[in-house]
């Protein structure tokens, strides 16, 4: 069961400036990459980050772990303020305790080093200066990822592997500092299909091995559905609906999220779904208007939602939150 809360971020954003004219000095139009974001992970918990591509989730992750600096809002890791973190020993001890899986295998791994040396890598940044217990760490992370016996894979090249194999590598990097959290960016959706199902439930296993938490990036709810114990919905750099992982599903609230449900392929004939019709083309991420973002393509949208701003989000029952102002 989900503990503590261990991360908390709260109203979120990036923007990207966007230069329209080649001798403009000075950005004046922004891309809403994410846009205030609030959400809590606790210890133990896998939460998950769903919606169509382009709608921020991505950046959102890479915010976490200090890829991207955020342009306004806070981040919270046990209490502590990580925007705050620049440099030096605190940096390093982040590093330590938030790591991240990427999405492709195949351009996450530097083709010039041994499995050994990516592995080991992290271990030599923190100060593990002792080429025997590198070697150790590395092997027993390798077991744990079930590349075994781990002596055959230390010593060779990424190339040399599958795609499966070549994320395990991946978990197995991010894993062998032993993090408390962890940004999974769509770990399985460049795997072949008959695989994925065994990457799943190696991240299950090793959240109860190393007591890890997750922030799980995906837009197959499907794979949400298995792996999450929270779901937070995204659209347009906003999230607009949050609650445990069943209930969203069975009982989505927000016109988006019933939309995407809708849209799930069952593999069943004889069962007819009712129909949720959205309308349109997804708005453009730079400089949106102030309403809602999901206005011009909401089946339920009225004057009131034109003339307010965006919905913040509220809670409708017990621990599931929407943003919108019909409900």
């Amino acid at each position: 069961m989900p503990g503590r809360e261990l991360l908390g971020v709260e109203g979120l954003t990036k923007y990207f400036p966007v230069k329209k004219r080649l001798f403009l000095s000075r950005a004046r139009s922004f891309i809403h990459a994410v846009d205030d974001v609030t959400f809590t992970v606790h210890e133990g918990e896998i939460f998950g980050l769903v919606g169509e591509s382009g709608c921020g989730k991505t950046t959102t992750g890479k915010l976490l772990v200090k890829l991207y600096e955020p342009t306004c809002g806070s981040i919270h890791l046990d209490g502590q303020d990580v925007i705050q973190i620049r440099r030096g020993a605190r940096l390093r001890e982040f590093r330590r305790r938030v790591q991240m899986i990427f999405q492709d295998p195949y351009e996450s791994l530097n083709p010039r080093m041994t499995i050994f040396d990516i592995v080991a890598e992290p271990l030599a940044v923190q100060g593990v200066r002792s080429l025997v217990e590198r070697e150790e760490r590395v092997a027993d992370m390798l077991s744990k990822v079930g590349l075994t016996p781990p002596e055959t894979f230390m010593f060779r090249y990424p190339h040399e592997l599958s795609g499966g194999q070549r994320q395990r590598v991946a978990i197995a990097r991010a894993m062998v500092l032993g993090p408390e959290f962890v940004v999974a960016d769509e770990p399985t959706s460049m795997l072949d299909v008959s695989i994925r199902a065994g990457v799943m439930k190696l991240l299950l296993e090793l959240r109860e091995v190393l007591n890890v938490s997750y922030l799980y990036i995906t837009h197959d709810l499907a794979v949400a559905r298995y792996m999450c114990d929270r779901l937070a919905v995204m659209y347009l750099g906003k999230v607009v609906e949050v609650g445990p992982t069943e209930e969203v599903i069975q009982e989505p609230l927000h016109p988006y999220t019933r939309a995407l449900i809708a849209a799930v392929p069952v593999p069943d004939p004889t069962y007819r779904r009712e129909p949720v019709e959205i309308k349109g083309d997804i708005s453009a991420p730079i400089d949106p208007p102030s309403y809602c973002r999901f206005l011009p393509r909401c089946p339920i949208g009225d004057v009131t939602c034109e003339s307010s701003p965006h919905p913040s989000l509220k809670e409708v029952r017990a621990g599931h939150f929407v943003a919108c102002h019909r409900l």
